[in-house]
């Protein structure tokens, strides 16, 4: 492929992954902390990864290795990661 892939074309419009990247981008997260030492892995963003952690829990998915099996295989999940695994 050598067009980008538009994540936002695999995920219908009432789906409940748009709904909750909604409602986490309202909320005011400016207290989440991220390392700023620069220390350790791949840091990723506190707003992605909470409406991931929001919409696993939602349907059903709750342990940290089964959310990182979704990242490579649920649609929903990758647009929530924009297209890329999480590596737990």
């Amino acid at each position: 492929m050598l067009i980008p892939v538009d994540m936002r074309e695999w995920v219908p419009e009432n789906h409940l992954v748009h709904f909750i990247i909604d409602v986490i981008g309202q909320l005011d997260i400016s207290s989440f902390k991220v390392n700023q030492r620069g220390s350790g892995d791949e840091q990723y963003p506190p707003e992605m990864m909470l409406a991931l952690l929001v919409y696993c829990y939602a349907t059903g998915t709750f342990g940290s290795r089964r959310i990182e099996a979704e990242t490579y295989t649920d649609v929903a999940v990758r647009y929530i990661c924009g297209g890329r695994a999480i590596h737990v």
